[in-house]
C-alpha cells in the first residue's frame, strides 16, 4: 500500500503492487508470494479488479454493493460484488462502450452506449435488445419520471427513446452543431447538454422547449490561462436544485448558480486538458474534478485546492464511492484504481478493516529512506568546505539542493565547528529553563475577562502538578486551554457576577481566598506595569495565597452561609424601603389623551355592554335586537321565518340622514309656493 500526502492529507493507494497473472495456478501464486516482498505486502481489496487490457469507465450502483466496468480487448463488462470481494460476472460485447447507465438499483437493468451507434439493454440473466440510433452517440441520461433515455452525439438532435412505449419520440432541436455530454437534475427534471460550440442548452422535458442558454466559452477565458482554440464543453453535473459545473476542453471547471448567467468560479487546472469527470462532496463541500493527468480536489466556495491526486496512467473515468472516502478510477492500464481518502469518509462496510489499518499506519509511521540523509543547499556546502564533492556519488542533486548521507554530514560538521557540543549544552539549558518556567504561573497570560477564575485555575493546576510528581496521577486537561471555554476568557458577557445572590449563596466562603486573589492580581498588574521580565520566585517561601488554614470546615461554611443570608436579607429590606420611599415622592397626575380628527368618542360603559351581550344566549340577542327595532321577523309563504336586521347608524350618519330630510323638505315647500303663483298668474289673465 503506497502512501501520498498533500497539504496534510494522506491518500492511501490501495491498488499498487505487482498483479498476478491469471493463468498461474494457485500452487505458484502462493511459491511467488513467498519468494517475493512486494507481491506479499500488497493488499488486493477485490479480487481480479482489472481488465485485459485498458478499462474505460467505472460506475457504482444505487445500492453500493456492485461495480461496473467496461474495457478492451477484447470488449467486455465485468460485475464485481463487494459484499463478495470478487468478480460475480464477465460478459463480452460486440464492440467498444463509450458510456453506460444502471436503471435499477443492482445490475439487473444496465443500458450500453457503443461506439457503433448501437444501444444495448441487458436484464439481470444477460443481453435483453438492441437497437440503433442515426448518429454516433457520445452519452445519455436517464429521466425517471417519464421512463425516456436522451441522447446526444455528433448531431444537432437530441435523441429521445421512450422505454415505457418502446418507441422513438420526436427529437429535440438544439442550435448546436453537436453535442458532447448531458445530465438531468434529479430535483426538478431539469435537462442540459453541452455543445461543441461552449454553450450549455437547458431544457425542460415536459414543455420540450428550451429554457436557458448559458455562453461558457467566453466565462472561461480568464486572464492566468492560455487558449489556443475555442473551449468546448466536456463535462456536466448537476448538484441539487440550483449548482452546475461544465468542464470544457481547455482545462477550465466552471460553478453555477441557474439563476444567473455569470459563473460563480472558474478553476483552471493549468495542464490544458479536458475535463474527463467532475462529482461533489456535500460533507466538505468540495468539487472533485479529473482530467486525463490529474484529480483535483478543491473547495467549491472559495476554490482553494483541498489535495490532489496524481496517478502514473492516463486517466479515462473516476466514481467516487457514496457516502465514504473512497475513489474508484478507470486509467490506461489493466489495473483499476482504488484510493482511499480517510478525510473524505469513513471506509465502505464491505471494506471497513481499513479505517483500523490506516489508524495504525498513523500511529506508528514508517521511516522515509530520506531520514537517512540530509538535504543541503550549496551555501551549506560552502559552509562546510565540501563543494569539491559537487558531482561525485557522495551528493545527489535534487532540486535547488543536494542530498547527503547524514553520517558524513555529523562528522563534517563536527571537525568544522569543534565547538558544537558547547552550543548544545547551552541549548539544552535554555530549554530546560523553558520548561520550568512554563510551569509556573504565566504573568503576562491572564486573559482580560474572568481574571479572578483563571487564577483560581492555575493555582488548582499547580496544585495538581505537585500531587502527579508525588503520586503517578494521570492529568486531566485544562480549561484554560481548551478551546471550548475559550470565549469564557474573552466574552464580556460571560464574566462572573461576585455580588449576585446566587454566587454569594453557592460559594460562602470564597470571600477569604477572593480577597487574597485580588490581592495577588494587584501585586501582578503593578510588576506587569514596571517591570517587563519575570522575577523568579525564592524557593522555600510560601506564597500568600498558599496558607495553611482549612476552608473546608463544615462548621465555619455553616456560619458563613447564615451570614451571607442575614446579609442578602438586609439588603433587600434596604431596597425596599428605597422603593418605598420613592413611591411616597412620586405623585400621580391625570393623563389626558387626544382624540384624532374623525373619531368619535365611545364610554367605557361600551366595552362592558358588548361583553355582556356576547355572554347572552342567540334567543336574549334577537329579543334585544327587536326591542331596539334593528331587527324584523316575518312568516313567508313557505311557512318558514325570514329575519332582516338592519345596521346601527353613527351620529355623523344620523346627522347627514336629518340635514337631508330638511333639505328635502325646504324643496317641497319650494315647490308648492312655485305652483301656488303659477296658479295666480293663469286666474289673472283668464280674468282679463
Amino acid at each position: 500500500m503506497q502512501v501520498s500526502s498533500l497539504n496534510e492529507v494522506k491518500i492511501y493507494s490501495l491498488s499498487c503492487g505487482k498483479s498476478l497473472p491469471e493463468w498461474l495456478s494457485d500452487r505458484k501464486k502462493r511459491a511467488l508470494q513467498k519468494k517475493d516482498v512486494d507481491v506479499r505486502r500488497r493488499i488486493e481489496l477485490i479480487q481480479d479488479f482489472e481488465m485485459p487490457t485498458v478499462c474505460t469507465t467505472i460506475k457504482v450502483s444505487k445500492d453500493g454493493q456492485y461495480i461496473l466496468a467496461t474495457g478492451t480487448y477484447k470488449p467486455r463488462v465485468r460485475c464485481y460484488d463487494t459484499y463478495q470481494l470478487s468478480l460475480k460476472f464477465e460478459r463480452c460485447l460486440d464492440s467498444e462502450v463509450v458510456t453506460f447507465e444502471t436503471l435499477s438499483d443492482d445490475y439487473s437493468k444496465i443500458v450500453f452506449l457503443h461506439n457503433d451507434r448501437y444501444i444495448e439493454f441487458h436484464s439481470q440473466s444477460g443481453f435483453y435488445y438492441k437497437t440503433r440510433i442515426p448518429k454516433f452517440g457520445r452519452d445519455f441520461s436517464y429521466h425517471y419520471p417519464s421512463c425516456d433515455l436522451y441522447f446526444v452525439g455528433a448531431s444537432s438532435e437530441v435523441y429521445r427513446l421512450n422505454l415505457e412505449q418502446g418507441r422513438y419520440l420526436n427529437p429535440l432541436q438544439t442550435d448546436a452543431a453537436e453535442n458532447n455530454v448531458c445530465d438531468i437534475n434529479s430535483v426538478h427534471g431539469l435537462f442540459a447538454t453541452g455543445t461543441v460550440e461552449g454553450r450549455v442548452e437547458c431544457w425542460d422535458p415536459r414543455t420540450r422547449s428550451r429554457v436557458g442558454l448559458l455562453d461558457c466559452a467566453l466565462s472561461s477565458v480568464t486572464a492566468d490561462s492560455e487558449i489556443n482554440s475555442l473551449p468546448t464543453i466536456s463535462a456536466l453535473k448537476f448538484n441539487g436544485a440550483l449548482t452546475m459545473a461544465v468542464g470544457t476542453s481547455t482545462g477550465q471547471v466552471l460553478l453555477y448558480d441557474l439563476r444567473s448567467d455569470k459563473p460563480l468560479l472558474v478553476k483552471d487546472h493549468q495542464y490544458g486538458l479536458p475535463i474527463k469527470s467532475v462529482h461533489f462532496h456535500d460533507s466538505l463541500d468540495l468539487i472533485l474534478s479529473a482530467d486525463s493527468r490529474i484529480i483535483k480536489m478543491w473547495n467549491k466556495n472559495s476554490g482553494k485546492i483541498f489535495t490532489s491526486l496524481e496517478p502514473e496512467h492516463d486517466i479515462n473515468d473516476v466514481c467516487l464511492y457514496p457516502n465514504s472516502g473512497m475513489l474508484l478510477t478507470a486509467s490506461e492500464t489493466p489495473k483499476m484504481g482504488i484510493y482511499y481518502i480517510p478525510v473524505l469518509g469513513p471506509a465502505p462496510r464491505w471494506c471497513s478493516f481499513l479505517d483500523n489499518l490506516t489508524e495504525e499506519l498513523e500511529e506508528n509511521p514508517e521511516s522515509t529512506v530520506y531520514d537517512d540523509y540530509k538535504f543541503v543547499t550549496k551555501k551549506d556546502l560552502e559552509n562546510l568546505g565540501l563543494t569539491h564533492l559537487i558531482g561525485s556519488p557522495f551528493l545527489r542533486a535534487y532540486m535547488h539542493g543536494f542530498f547527503m548521507d547524514i553520517r558524513l554530514y555529523h562528522k563534517v560538521k563536527l571537525m568544522v565547528n569543534p565547538f558544537a557540543y558547547e552550543e548544545y549544552r547551552k541549548d539544552r539549558i535554555r530549554q530546560k529553563i523553558e520548561e520550568a518556567r512554563a510551569q509556573r504561573v504565566q504573568l503576562k497570560k491572564l486573559p482580560k475577562v474572568n481574571k479572578e477564575l483563571a487564577l483560581k485555575l492555575i493555582e488548582e493546576e499547580e496544585e495538581k502538578q505537585k500531587s502527579t510528581w508525588k503520586k503517578k496521577v494521570k492529568s486531566l486537561p485544562n480549561i484554560l486551554t481548551d478551546d471550548r471555554f475559550k470565549v469564557m476568557f474573552e466574552n464580556p458577557d460571560f464574566q462572573v457576577d461576585e455580588e449576585s445572590e446566587e454566587f454569594r449563596l453557592l460559594n460562602p466562603l470564597v470571600s477569604k481566598m477572593t480577597e487574597k486573589r485580588k490581592k495577588k492580581l494587584r501585586l501582578l498588574e503593578q510588576q506587569e506595569h514596571h517591570e517587563k521580565e519575570e522575577e523568579e520566585e525564592p524557593e522555600g517561601k510560601p506564597s500568600d495565597a498558599e496558607s495553611s488554614e482549612s476552608s473546608d470546615d463544615e462548621k465555619d461554611w455553616v456560619e458563613e452561609v447564615r451570614k451571607q443570608r442575614r446579609l442578602l436579607q438586609q439588603e433587600e429590606r434596604a431596597r425596599r424601603q428605597e422603593r418605598l420611599r420613592e413611591d411616597q415622592q412620586t405623585v400621580l397626575r391625570p393623563q389626558f389623551y387626544e382624540i384624532k380628527a374623525g373619531e368619535e368618542f365611545r364610554s367605557f360603559k361600551d366595552s362592558a355592554t358588548k361583553q355582556k351581550l356576547a355572554n347572552k344566549t342567540l334567543e336574549d340577542r334577537l329579543k334585544l335586537e327587536a326591542k331596539n327595532g334593528t331587527l324584523s321577523v316575518s312568516d313567508t309563504t313557505v311557512g318558514s321565518k325570514q329575519l332582516t336586521f338592519t345596521l346601527k347608524r353613527s351620529e355623523q350618519q344620523k346627522k347627514q340622514q336629518e340635514a337631508e330630510k330638511l333639505h328635502r323638505q325646504e324643496r317641497k315647500a319650494l315647490r308648492r309656493s312655485a305652483g301656488h303663483l303659477k296658479s295666480r298668474r293663469r286666474r289673472g289673465r283668464s280674468f282679463h
